[in-house]
């Protein structure tokens, strides 16, 4: 059987009411909502808000019209960035992002948004106080990962949220790698713009992201269409999350993300951080007792999120995890996982790194089959 280490991608497998309840909404109610008044529409509708509400719930925020349902991580920060930024304004990122977030800032230089690029040390940790250093007179948005893809590093989000408010900044988080796993209070943090795709620690299906925009911050829309509302204008209704949600929406995709959330939020966030935070603490103990292996980061389960980068000597990354797979059914991410500014950071940009990625239903049985796999991929190779 196959053991999963690739969560940080997407998480498997999903709690069984997941699946039912896409399952459920397509047999049952799998109609438009908002675009007619009969039951089935009706009931497709109220499945929306329902996740809504239970996203401001996890994330403590206030109104649930704040909350924009997206295609995945990729499309929410696509408006984050687009939305707000316009020419002459000026971005902060870091060296940590993964290309959800660079390539997008990139794109925007054509029209003359300018960018800084605040370097993270070789294990990928952040000194908020270079973020204060690059603010600008025209600096308009901070825009950060709260854990790293490749070496799982948390970042200091809290206290960029303070150097951002004390500024007068916009601070827009990347949850890519801990909505669901870390607590995250977008009033306490001071986060005004929050992206996080749904098919990772949130435990729905691919194909479901979210976008959090604060009160009184308005973004332009980038795409026009129908909505359900407003239907005798043609143009663009300015309420919210209408203004967003052009098209059909992925109602089986948010059902599911729903009945991810409920699973989350009853099983209790701490008891999942700790599961996984015991599995990463188990298995950076065992890996740095096998010579030849290389971890990246921090290499502690306090200052990381689940998930793990090695390389075994100069060996290919993708040769190893190919092996892993094939002989030992260890399935793993290897290359530059979309993030090369960040290879170019802990310093395996030819290299790439594998990646073990450990999520909630990992048990310390799969993290000791794989530790003995890369055992016995080491004793085979002269490193």
């Amino acid at each position: 059987m196959m053991i999963y280490l690739d969560n940080a991608a997407t998480t498997f497998p999903k709690p069984e009411a997941v699946y039912q309840a896409v399952d459920q909404c397509m047999r049952g109610f799998g109609a438009n909502p908002g675009r007619s008044g009969h039951k089935m529409a009706l009931d497709a509708g109220r499945a929306i808000y329902k996740t809504r509400e239970l996203l401001c719930r996890l994330f403590n925020i206030d109104n649930p019209m704040q909350v924009i349902f997206t295609s995945n991580a990729t499309d929410s920060l696509n408006l984050a960035l687009k939305g707000v930024l316009k020419a002459g304004d000026h971005v902060i990122t870091t060296s940590m992002e993964h290309n959800s977030m660079i390539r997008p800032i990139m794109s925007l230089k054509e029209i003359g948004v300018e960018h800084t690029v605040v370097q993270c040390s070789e294990t990928g940790e952040l000194d908020p106080e270079k973020i204060r250093a690059a603010i600008q007179q025209n600096t308009k948005l901070i825009a950060m990962t709260h854990a790293s893809n490749i070496t799982g590093t948390l970042m200091p989000v809290a206290k960029v949220g303070k150097i951002a408010k004390e500024k007068g900044v916009l601070l827009l988080v990347d949850a890519a790698q801990t909505a669901g796993i870390y607590a995250i209070d977008v009033e306490e943090m001071q986060i005004d713009l929050l992206a996080a795709p749904g098919h990772k620690g949130l435990m729905g299906p691919q194909g479901t992201g979210i976008l959090y925009i604060r009160d009184g911050i308005e973004l332009r829309h980038m795409k026009e269409g129908g909505t359900g509302s407003k239907s005798e204008s043609l143009l663009q209704p300015e309420i919210i999350p209408d203004r967003y949600e052009s098209g059909t929406p992925n109602t089986p995709g948010i059902a599911g993300l729903g009945a991810g959330i409920e699973f989350i939020l009853s099983t209790g966030l701490d008891n999942i951080r700790k599961h996984e935070e015991d599995l990463t603490a188990h298995m950076l103990s065992e890996l740095k007792k096998i010579q030849g292996i290389k971890i990246y980061g921090p290499q502690d389960h306090t200052k990381q999120a689940a998930v793990i980068s090695i390389n075994i000597g100069e060996e290919d990354s993708s040769e190893v995890s190919y092996v892993l797979d094939k002989v030992f059914e260890v399935a793993v991410r290897s290359g530059l996982h979309c993030a090369p500014l960040a290879h170019q950071t802990i310093g395996t940009f030819e290299q790439g790194t594998v990646r073990f990625s450990i999520g909630y239903f990992n048990t310390r049985e799969d993290i000791d089959k794989a530790i003995e796999a890369l055992k016995k991929i080491c004793e085979e190779l002269v490193v």
